[in-house]
């Protein structure tokens, strides 16, 4: 299959018809619309599903129940402002990041704050003999998030309390000290999971500084197929169409030897297209952005006839 031909690749837009909806087109938009579904299918069977998908102190003990590792992060409490500040929080810091890793990547180290919160925060009550409750909210996973935020972002406006303009750093380490202290329970809040909270600000601090690429690791321990699945459909398609015309516009140029120059060109876009399913748009090369600059030109050209 030909560059050209790649469904992301085409230009103009057609009218809007239900059939054609894919969907939110970021991985923030999935789970911010997930998050909705549930907090509003809770309060409709008058909060009824929360008390199965939040993790709860025995999980851990409890292998059959492992899923509520994942679902109590897409659970809240009753409280509005509970999800309202939550999701809110992922929209304004989360979409930058996910610019930043990709729709794939930035999924799947969602996931990873979320189930290593829940683990962490199961096994520590378990050990200190704590009372049964459950564990419900995305909080742990937004904080690594808006964490990562600031770390890459250190000297970017924010406003605290959304009047107070101070640089991202400071925000990050005003969320992070009540973490700390709540963790080393100065602070006597049981309504918070101090644990959880403080469980994705260190995940997101060692992903940050030590390198760490999830869709990397799986490659180097075999599950490639697995991976590639993931990204087929998990990759984000980029906003630029291209439409391939109804005649054949792409007449090969014949070099010396009797190759055809877009013939190759075209391999070797299909090539990149490849890596940046696997990897992002982070790991191409100088050259192979050139290329693919070359490419995107040569299309416009032959589609305004001028070669």
């Amino acid at each position: 299959m030909g560059w050209q031909d790649r469904d992301y690749y085409r230009t103009g837009r057609s009218s809007y018809s239900p059939a054609e909806w894919s969907g939110p087109q970021s991985a923030i938009a999935w789970i911010i619309l997930i998050n909705i579904i549930v907090y509003v299918a809770d309060a409709l069977t008058d909060y009824r599903i929360s008390p199965w998908t939040a993790a709860h102190v025995d999980t851990i003990r409890q292998p059959w129940l492992w899923w509520q590792f994942l679902t109590y992060g897409f659970t809240h409490d009753k409280a509005f402002s509970h999800i309202f500040f939550n999701m809110l929080t992922l929209w304004f810091f989360g979409r930058e990041i996910e610019n930043l890793y990709g729709r794939a990547e930035f999924t799947r180290l969602y996931l990873v704050l979320i189930v290593a919160g829940g683990v962490l925060w199961s096994l520590t009550n378990v050990l200190s003999g704590s009372p049964e409750f459950g564990l419900v909210g995305a909080s742990g996973a937004v904080v690594g998030i808006f964490l990562l935020f600031c770390l890459h972002f250190p000297r970017r406006t924010i406003l605290l309390f959304f009047f107070l303009p101070v640089p991202a750093w400071f925000a990050g380490l005003f969320l992070i000290v009540p973490d700390i202290l709540g963790a080393l329970q100065v602070s006597t809040d049981g309504r918070i999971a101090y644990s959880v909270h403080l469980t994705g600000a260190i995940l997101a601090a060692l992903y940050y500084y030590q390198g760490w690429n999830f869709g990397r690791a799986l490659r180097a321990i075999g599950w490639e197929g697995i991976v590639d699945r993931w990204h087929m459909w998990t990759q984000r398609r980029p906003r630029l169409r291209v439409r391939r015309p109804t005649t054949d516009a792409f007449t090969e140029d014949v070099d010396d030897d009797g190759d055809g120059e877009l013939e190759k060109l075209e391999r070797e876009v299909d090539r990149i297209l490849d890596k940046v399913a696997r990897e992002g748009t982070e790991s191409l090369t100088r050259q192979e952005r050139r290329t693919m600059q070359r490419a995107s030109q040569l299309f416009r050209e032959r589609l305004s006839g001028k070669r």
